[in-house]
């Protein structure tokens, strides 16, 4: 089969992804075999092209967020021909291929009516915000009233605020620097939009709020320590999704707050939890209570759509998804 492939890390400028024939995925127990249809987009895959080489004689095939058809199942509880979208394992080859093998557990159908684009937009979006948000019996902590979502506008913000308005009577604030981002905020949910370039206790205390219950920061997290700090309440509750890089947790002391760090690609507990999860939302997408956040969709899985779709998600500046269409 097909698949995008590198061997060595490297830059953008020496951009070196190349659609090359490779051996089909093995299945392990428990495996589904899916043909990819379509997947989305994640600043973190351009992030492991940066950093991370394949072993000698080998390759690296990245992306672990797809749509797509079942043509293989097994006693799985899948049968062929069922439309799927799901994550993958971190430690496997990804999805930016023709066919992808992958853990049933972390897998759920969708309905009908929904795209492979639309339904690839989901995911790790979902995934991520639930496990960062939703901690007690899927429950936001008790007390908890206000939440910020810190990078509100990016694919994982856009449906942290959307499960929050769905499934909780939380306040919601969103955090957005642009005139486009704060739109998309908005519509995503957030009762309130504020500028996270900004004092943001300054913007919160014009609003009338003097704390915050609940930080969720999807980015930047390190750079905004001390504003985050500023606007919790003592006994508050700090999610993050981005503490891979140096983290220094010393202007968080003072008020006996929880920090939370969160990655999809779990190692260990209840993984076939990741697939109820998905399996809700895209009821709740069926019912109308959540919408895909696919915002710009790229055609073919080519080593020319990967660059470009690499190039938005180094910008910084992605609204929502970026999803290719296989």
């Amino acid at each position: 089969m097909k698949a995008l492939t590198y061997e060595k890390a490297h830059t953008l400028d020496a951009f070196a992804i190349e659609l090359t024939e490779v051996a089909e995925p093995r299945l392990r127990d428990g495996d589904l075999l899916v043909e990819v249809r379509a997947i989305g987009i994640n600043p973190g895959e351009a992030t492991i092209r940066q950093t991370r080489s394949a072993e000698p004689g080998g390759q690296v095939i990245l992306g672990w967020e797809f749509a797509g058809v079942v043509v293989a199942a097994g006693a799985t509880g899948f049968a062929v021909g069922d439309r799927v979208m799901g994550t993958g394992d971190f430690t496997r080859d990804g999805c930016w291929a023709e066919r992808v093998a992958v853990d049933h557990r972390v897998v759920a159908k969708i309905p009908d009516r929904l795209a492979f684009t639309e339904a690839a937009s989901l995911p790790i979006g979902v995934l991520t915000a639930w496990e960062s948000l939703f901690r007690d019996r899927d429950a936001l902590p008790a007390g908890v009233d206000r939440v910020l979502v810190i990078g509100g506008a990016g694919g994982v913000g856009s449906m942290a605020t959307q499960l929050l308005k769905a499934t909780t009577p939380a306040f919601v604030i969103s955090t957005a620097s642009r005139p486009e981002s704060r739109k998309w905020a908005t519509a995503m949910g957030a009762d309130l939009v504020v500028d996270h370039r900004g004092d943001l206790a300054g913007q919160l205390h014009a609003a009338g709020i003097d704390h915050v219950d609940l930080v969720f920061s999807t980015s930047g997290t390190s750079g905004h320590l001390g504003a985050i700090a500023e606007v919790l309440r003592p006994f508050g509750h700090l999610a993050a999704s981005d503490l891979a890089e140096p983290f220094d947790p010393g202007a968080l002391t003072g008020k006996s707050l929880s920090l939370h760090s969160e990655m999809v690609f779990r190692a260990g507990g209840d993984v076939g939890s990741q697939g109820r999860i998905l399996a809700r939302a895209a009821d709740d997408v069926a019912a109308g209570r959540l919408r895909p956040i696919v915002t710009t969709t790229l055609d073919g899985l080519t080593a020319e759509t990967m660059k470009t779709a690499h190039a938005l998600a180094e910008s910084g500046r992605t609204i929502g998804k970026t999803v290719i269409q296989a």
